[in-house]
């Protein structure tokens, strides 16, 4: 389920509570992630002096929220800490701390990772889907993004043409019915939602998200969710979670078709949802003027 992108700019960093620190007072450890085709995730000291016997502290940004890990070792050398991959942490923005045995803990430095095991994974048959990926802060320091979805409907191809973007998509926790379809919502919360065709097999489902009807609203964003089993069925928000992307939104950029001044383009959100954008396309300056 791999797409097509531009070519990548720097990932952008959300937001972190505070700088890493300098100087003397430098945090002592650095860590590498290394995830596995389950989606756990290990991380790995690998100059642990002065925490052995210590744990790996997680803590959710505002609500304060902790989850601790043991380091552990199989003889002389790196330190880790393993976070299974099925692990339900609560969806957002995570500290990575570490706590040194009898002391407090401090922030950590992102080393190097080896996320290649989660591009395109997919856990057949899970009801709900739990991601984690490490990701520097704009300070330094490591962080988690988590996502937790139950049921979930992963984004896949996308393709835009004049008219019209068809998107595939999977389906975990959740069988479309004969019933399905799609709502693009206005992400402001005001309007009423526009319905998309649905078709599919099995998982896989196909969206075809027809461009006249949104254009018709003007300028606006919209959130693309799936009804798999109708209006009475659950809502599933359409996002793309089972790679090694923290953030697409900067990433994968589509192509955007133009109709009686007004532009529709598809992307992903900062959360990696897939949503949609109308804008207004500025006049051409007059070369007379």
């Amino acid at each position: 389920m791999r797409t097509t992108a531009t070519t990548p700019p720097a990932q952008r960093r959300p937001a972190d509570t505070a700088p890493a620190p300098s100087g003397r007072t430098r945090v002592p450890w650095s860590v590498g992630c290394v995830a596995d085709a389950t989606g756990a995730l290990a991380f790995v000291v690998t100059e642990p002096e002065g925490l052995t016997g210590g744990r790996l502290l997680l803590r959710q940004r505002g609500t304060g929220e902790e989850v601790r890990l043991p380091f552990t070792a199989t003889g002389p050398g790196p330190l880790r800490a393993v976070l299974p991959g099925d692990t339900p942490l609560a969806e957002g923005y995570w500290e990575v701390h570490a706590e040194p045995p009898g002391g407090e803990p401090v922030r950590l430095r992102p080393g190097l990772d080896d996320l290649r095991a989660l591009v395109d994974r997919d856990p057949e048959g899970a009801g709900t889907i739990a991601v984690h990926l490490p990701y520097a802060s704009k300070y330094g320091n490591l962080a988690l993004r988590a996502w937790l979805r139950a049921p979930h409907a992963e984004a896949g191809a996308v393709h835009v043409a004049p008219g019209e973007t068809t998107v595939r998509g999977r389906c975990y926790g959740t069988v479309p019915t004969p019933a399905a379809y799609a709502e693009l919502r206005p992400a402001e919360g005001e309007g009423e939602p526009v319905r998309a065709e649905v078709t599919g097999e099995g998982r896989e489902v196909r969206l075809r998200i027809a461009h006249a009807p949104l254009l018709a609203h003007g300028p606006r964003h919209w959130q693309v969710w799936l009804r798999p089993d109708g209006a009475r069925g659950p809502e599933v928000r359409l996002a793309r979670l089972l790679d090694d992307l923290v953030d697409r939104h900067t990433v994968f950029t589509y192509p955007a078709t133009v109709h009686e001044g007004l532009r529709a383009r598809p992307y992903y959100s900062g959360a990696n949802n897939l949503a949609f954008r109308v804008t207004a396309v500025a006049p051409a300056a007059d070369p007379a003027a």
